[in-house]
């Protein structure tokens, strides 16, 4: 056996409906799409969730919940991801964008820091929150938390 002699199995590969070639092809005339109606016209394309007549899906199940439009959404950091990036990188001053070079955040998010994890040393730390055992975390130990 070599790649000269490969076929696909038999009965996989099927030729495909030639509509629209004239009567004599069993095919011709409405080209299989009946009589009439949108479904036989071209550009026909079915709404989205259109479920043929019946009530939607969309419409049929209540609406529930609000979406608050002033809502802040931040990226936590905990102090222990904070410890582990300022021990690897010898660092002692942590920002935004030294949370974005290390991976941590994308640039655009808006950085809070948790208290989650232990601090063991001093660090000057810029972010646009903080909770309040973080911000009790890093002023035990002489540092500062300062919110952009």
């Amino acid at each position: 056996m070599d790649l000269s002699n490969l076929k696909p199995a038999k009965g996989s590969v099927k030729s495909e409906k030639r509509i629209g070639r004239g009567q004599g092809s069993g095919r011709g005339g409405t080209s299989t799409r009946g009589h009439k109606g949108g479904q036989s016209r071209s550009g026909y394309s079915r709404k989205i969730g259109f479920e043929g007549g019946q009530m939607p899906l969309q419409r049929r199940v209540p609406k529930f919940g609000f979406n608050n439009i002033s809502r802040k959404e931040y990226k936590g950091v905990n102090i222990s991801t904070l410890q582990t990036l300022a021990e690897s990188r010898k660092l002692d001053v942590i920002d935004v964008k030294t949370l974005a070079e290390a991976g941590l955040i994308s640039k655009n998010d808006m950085v809070k820091i948790l208290g989650n994890g232990k601090l063991t040393i001093k660090l000057d730390v810029t972010a646009h929150a903080f909770s309040k055992s973080a911000k009790a975390a890093i002023e035990a130990l002489k540092g500062t938390a300062t919110i952009i």
